[in-house]
């Protein structure tokens, strides 16, 4: 289960992250790194965790024309991140060219190319926020369903996407397309701002490949302690 358990190092305090990342390596192979992060470290945060044997989930959720992306996407996998993200909705020619972009930065680099993955709708939406916002005629879980697809479509390898919504994603998508799923709250945390969640022992019953974790492991008074409790949960599974 360490394997799939990713814990978010939101905070651009540096310090902050090098003691996490110390503080977890042993037990936490995989870290998330995102705008804060990466605002404060920049691409050294690369060199940096990779020597502390953890892999990088580059959370920089790339949206913009195809051309800008497929470069962002080509010049973070040459410089190491071994997942990446962008938005869905950004359509299928900007994921496409995503795709073709990390494949041939991986092959002139000579390294594995990283999982890219497709953001659908974020955890922090419900139904009611969505239709507020997009006054789409899906609702929220058939556009999920949707963006899922069009990602699938485009050659990527899986999705970022609510826990809530694993299981019509496998129906659509099948038990090789990756789920991440942020919105993991354990039954001891807070919810925060987060909508659509649950916890680490339903994300992985509901067919979780990678969940996320950031607040409740990062702000806790030990987050050692707080990953291995999340871990523990996830074992229960």
């Amino acid at each position: 289960m360490r394997d799939r358990l990713i814990v978010a190092l939101d905070t651009d305090d540096g310090e902050e992250i090098d003691w996490l990342s110390g503080a977890l390596m042993d037990i936490v192979p995989w870290v998330k790194v995102s705008f804060q992060a990466f605002s404060t470290v920049g691409t050294e945060v690369f060199p940096w965790l990779n020597g502390r044997g953890h892999k990088i989930f580059l959370d920089l959720k790339f949206h913009d024309i195809p051309n800008t992306v497929a470069r962002d996407v080509g010049t973070m996998t040459k410089h190491g991140a071994q997942m990446i993200n962008m938005h869905a909705a950004g359509g299928l020619e900007m994921m496409q060219a995503a795709r073709d972009s990390a494949d041939d930065a991986a092959y002139s680099a000579d390294i594995p190319r990283p999982l890219l993955l497709g953001v659908t709708v974020l955890t922090s939406m419900d139904e009611t926020g969505f239709q507020q916002s997009f006054g789409s005629e899906r609702g929220l879980t058939k556009q999920v369903v949707y963006l899922a697809r069009l990602a699938q479509e485009a050659g990527l390898d899986g999705v970022v996407a609510s826990p809530l919504e694993i299981e019509p994603i496998r129906k659509a998508c099948g038990d090789n397309f990756v789920i991440v799923t942020p919105g993991i709250r354990p039954t001891w945390a807070d919810t925060g701002d987060q909508r659509r969640i649950t916890t680490p022992t339903e994300a992985i019953q509901r067919g979780a490949d990678y969940i996320v974790v950031g607040r409740p492991i990062i702000e806790a008074d030990d987050p050692l302690e707080a990953a291995g409790m999340i871990l523990e949960e996830m074992r229960e599974a």
